[in-house]
């Protein structure tokens, strides 16, 4: 049964959204490029995308300062309103290990730019996060952040605490509290979320693109996607297909898009080497730009083969479709 809880006032749109991967120079101290990042962003957006996620995981937001992390959001959007598309959902990683960082972190994404924040739960001490410390976290940044709050679960990156639906079930009645992004891959929370609420009174993302066709069909309103960094134009027509009822062709292309995103599940150096190969190097964009922040390292010479034999198929399909927003 749907609750009958207020819808949000500020909920998230439907729709594809990338997480922005980051850009450095080729310097020692791999300074943000912010140059190679406003061209990206600019891809992205004219490819069709519904929004882009700043300082998230394939952004490899651990990695990045507070400053780094609002400028980024700044340049985000300088490229929505060069491109014409003021009201462009911009998602902010928020995500810190203490309630008073993370607080901050929201109120600095806000000033920036950004519309919404996206929130892993704490997991430095994961045995001392139970259930009252999640929710007690969820709702005082809620109460404090001046944009909503997306909850993003990711156990792989959270020293396995994850967060039942139960527990996003209680934190939905939040006022400022939108959504989810399911990263942990559990469609069984999408259809018990989605069967107690609505999508504008909380709203459910898969987290990645291979399973967003399943994600739909359970009820859930789209997905948060790395592999739209390679493959935006595919990735924002899966979802575009669904809408307007082409349920056929969008299950032929779920295959496909399914079996190209394995590389991006690889990890986040094979994902940037795959954005470079298929849109940085046309953009001019050297590949040293793509690299991992160290002491993380590039792909192999290897597995970088390997990625652009799996995702030729689909490269050929991304060519074919044009941009969206602009020329």
């Amino acid at each position: 049964m749907t609750s009958t809880i207020a819808v949000k006032s500020k909920q998230l749109p439907p729709g594809v959204y990338v997480p922005v991967i980051s850009h450095y120079k080729s310097t020692p101290q791999q300074e943000i490029d912010l140059d190679a990042a406003y061209k990206h962003f600019t891809h992205l957006i004219r490819s069709g995308v519904h929004g882009i996620v700043l300082a998230g995981t394939n952004a490899e937001a651990v990695l990045l300062s507070p400053t780094e992390r609002q400028d980024l959001v700044r340049v985000a959007r300088k490229a929505v309103q060069d491109l014409g598309v003021v009201d462009y959902p911009l998602v902010a990683g928020i995500s810190g290990q203490s309630t008073n960082e993370t607080i901050q972190l929201a109120e600095d994404a806000a000033k920036a730019g950004a519309g919404w924040a996206l929130l892993l739960p704490p997991s430095y001490w994961a045995k001392a996060v139970s259930k009252d410390v999640i929710l007690s976290f969820y709702k005082e940044v809620a109460d404090l952040s001046p944009i909503p709050v997306v909850i993003y679960s990711f156990p792989a990156v959270t020293n396995g605490v994850d967060i039942s639906s139960d527990v996003m079930s209680e934190l939905a009645h939040h006022p400022n509290i939108v959504g989810t992004k399911l990263t942990c891959g559990n469609a069984g929370k999408v259809t018990r979320l989605s069967h107690q609420y609505n999508s504008n009174q909380f709203s459910v993302y898969a987290g990645s693109s291979d399973w967003l066709l399943p994600c739909l069909i359970g009820g859930g309103v789209g997905c948060v996607t790395g592999m739209g960094n390679v493959f935006p134009k595919s990735t924002s027509k899966l979802y575009n297909l669904w809408a307007a009822g082409k349920v056929e062709e969008a299950q032929k292309l779920q295959g496909l898009v399914a079996e190209t995103e394995k590389v991006c599940k690889e990890g986040i150096a094979l994902t940037k080497y795959a954005s470079w190969y298929f849109i940085g190097q046309e953009a001019g964009i050297a590949a040293e730009v793509y690299y991992p922040r160290k002491p993380y390292q590039p792909a192999g010479k290897e597995k970088q083969d390997w990625a652009v034999k799996v995702m030729t198929e689909l490269s050929q399909y991304e060519k074919a479709l044009p941009n969206v927003v602009g020329k």
